[in-house]
């Protein structure tokens, strides 16, 4: 069944941030047309400020945004300001199909050396390899991982807390003399782990271990959570869901589109807690972020996502190959700001370093 008509700039509109690589996912799409439809907007300026808001554009790409929302909503071609050269510039689609150029940040460095901003869409074939790296964590995450207090009670010799419906029950059965205070004691269950995983070019050498460690993490936790940043944020817990690891993994493969890519950990991080359904994920949970951290440009977004994300979760931990070596602290900018907030920078450059880690996280 297709979608009204009335609904076409809307989907259209979605599709074009996208394609200007603002990391919009499917659930930000749906509540902006849900948004637009509880307002009942009165002109075209309740579309935009809605937009803006379920987008979570940052202050600094709202010309861009105000010259894509021109070109869907008004049939207008404009060019945004921004800083950098005059060549700078980035593909917009009109409503006819017709494209413009919108001025915008570009980043000309090469991908899969150093950290960019550029967006390269790619596929990566993730079913070769060997999978026994991860068994250990397959193995102990059961008895391992770190766990909370349920709300749910379960009968004990001795608990915290009397049973007394089924103590007076027993006294029922007795006359109603009370022979024992029967007791409880609150369950407990595993924390919810969610895994961020950066794919983009910097990461290259490691993005695929990774990847089969997050299956294992998958099959292994009662709870968990799989995304990838880089130009874009993709949730891929689904795709990892398939006890067989090479189903799982080329299904996975085909989902992300930004492998080697550029790499907008901020504007990722940002989508992810704009989104309230991925944001409930990280609540209490314990978020692992598998990155080196190396964000192109003003770190002002990453550095403000990750403090959100740190308020939110149980633990906050970042595990980047950079930090195999012991002497190693952070000198870039970015990290150097929210080492306060995490509670642990740690090795991330191999599948036995993040193995050791998450299985450690509950006494640490």
């Amino acid at each position: 069944m297709s979608a009204p008509r009335a609904l076409d700039p809307f989907l259209r509109f979605s599709q074009v941030l996208r394609g200007a690589g603002h990391p919009v996912s499917p659930d930000q799409s749906i509540d902006f047309i849900a948004s637009v439809g509880l307002l009942g907007p009165r002109d075209m300026m309740d579309i935009y400020r809605s937009g803006r808001a379920i987008f979570a554009i940052p202050p600094e790409r709202v010309a861009e945004y105000d010259a894509l929302f021109r070109a869907v909503f008004l049939d207008q071609v404009v060019q945004a300001p921004a800083e950098g050269d005059e060549d700078d510039a980035l593909e917009a689609y009109e409503p006819t199909s017709a494209r413009t150029e919108v001025e915008a940040d570009s980043d000309d460095s090469p991908v899969g050396t150093e950290p960019t901003t550029e967006e390269r869409l790619s596929q990566r074939d993730l079913t070769q390899g060997n999978a026994a790296a991860v068994q250990r964590l397959i193995r102990e995450a059961a008895g391992a991982l770190p766990r909370r207090l349920s709300y749910r009670r379960r009968r004990v010799k001795r608990g915290d807390r009397i049973d007394m419906r089924r103590t007076l029950r027993e006294a029922a059965k007795r006359d109603g003399e009370v022979i024992q205070l029967l007791q409880t004691r609150r369950k407990t269950r595993q924390r919810r782990v969610v895994v961020l995983i950066d794919v983009s070019g910097s990461m290259k050498a490691r993005s695929e271990d990774m990847m089969r460690l997050a299956h294992a993490v998958v099959q292994a936790a009662d709870s968990a959570e799989v995304f990838t940043l880089g130009t874009r944020l993709t949730r891929i817990t689904q795709a990892l869901k398939p006890g067989d690891p090479a189903q799982a993994l080329a299904r996975a493969g085909e989902a992300i589109a930004d492998f080697d890519g550029g790499t907008r950990i901020g504007d990722a991080l940002s989508a992810f807690l704009s989104v309230p359904r991925y944001a409930g994920f990280a609540r209490d949970a314990a978020v692992v972020v598998l990155s080196d951290g190396l964000e192109r440009g003003d770190p002002t977004a990453m550095i403000e996502a990750v403090r959100r994300l740190a308020r939110s979760a149980w633990r906050l931990d970042w595990l980047t190959p950079l930090a195999a070596d012991p002497a190693y602290s952070p000198q870039t900018e970015g990290l150097s700001a929210i080492l306060p907030v995490l509670d642990r920078l740690g090795d991330g450059d191999s599948i036995a370093a993040v193995t050791d880690h998450i299985l450690t996280m509950a006494r640490l």
